[in-house]
């Protein structure tokens, strides 16, 4: 199995996972060109998706995956709670049960539900049988589920979305503030490092930060807080950015 992003961050989000002749883009934040132009960056056309699973429905998020799957005829799928806030129908999604595994070719989805403050939000471990990549963005806080269905993963894929004091003394109003920072908002850098601490790493091979904010986060606070969780040096957590997500990581 592998792995690779498109982007992250709040203009847009994407990530491909590959398993045998199975690929499917998990989110689709950005416009049906946009998509394409990265895919081809990783080597991909758009007929080498199986289809795309969908999160939630934020725009940073979902904003591309109909568009871009009626375009190229892939299949969507999402939660009940999604489907109805992306307006979706039969002909668009396949729904999904937040707490059932299903399959996608060679690969294997596990939702599982997390505190944010979208309809039916769904966060994703995808396993090829052998090895567990975890996925985890647009969480408000840590919690006992969360940290056990990340246990065991050989990879995660780890939201730091931003610094408190960052958040605190930056340009964004006191709303906006008040909905990152809550517990239905996103996860603090410290937040993140605390689920890393939680987890069974015994199986780690990757742990990358997504999602940070361009404006209340910088990478060397996400990867000072995650390395301190694993007892690792900085540069061996890798980072996630917006204009080119990551490379190809293997498993």
């Amino acid at each position: 199995m592998r792995f690779a992003s498109l982007g992250s961050g709040s203009d847009g989000n994407g990530l491909v996972v590959e398993a045998g002749s199975t690929r499917i883009l998990v989110d689709c934040g950005f416009s049906t060109d946009e998509t394409e132009r990265r895919l081809t960056r990783l080597g991909l056309a758009p007929g080498d998706l199986a289809g795309i699973f969908v999160t939630h429905e934020h725009g940073d998020h979902a904003d591309g995956a109909l568009p871009f799957a009626r375009r190229h005829g892939v299949r969507a799928w999402m939660t009940h709670g999604t489907a109805r806030a992306l307006a979706a129908d039969a002909s668009d999604a396949t729904i999904i049960d937040s707490h059932a595994a299903f399959a996608i070719g060679d690969l294997e989805m596990q939702p599982f539900p997390v505190p944010h403050d979208a309809r039916e939000p769904v966060q994703l471990v995808v396993t090829d049988g052998a090895a567990r990549l975890g996925v985890l963005t647009d969480v408000g806080a840590p919690t006992r589920h969360i940290a056990a269905i990340l246990s065991g993963c050989a990879a995660l894929v780890l939201e730091c979305n931003y610094d408190p004091d960052m958040l605190a003394g930056g340009p964004y109003p006191q709303w906006l503030k008040a909905r990152i920072g809550g517990p239905l908002g996103h996860l603090a850098n410290a937040a993140a490092a605390e689920i890393l601490a939680a987890i069974d790493r015994s199986r780690l091979q990757h742990v990358i930060a997504a999602h940070l904010s361009q404006t209340n986060n910088l990478p060397r606070l996400a990867t000072a807080a995650l390395s301190g969780a694993l007892g690792c040096a900085p540069d061996e957590i890798a980072v996630a950015d917006q204009a080119n997500g990551f490379g190809w990581r293997s498993l």
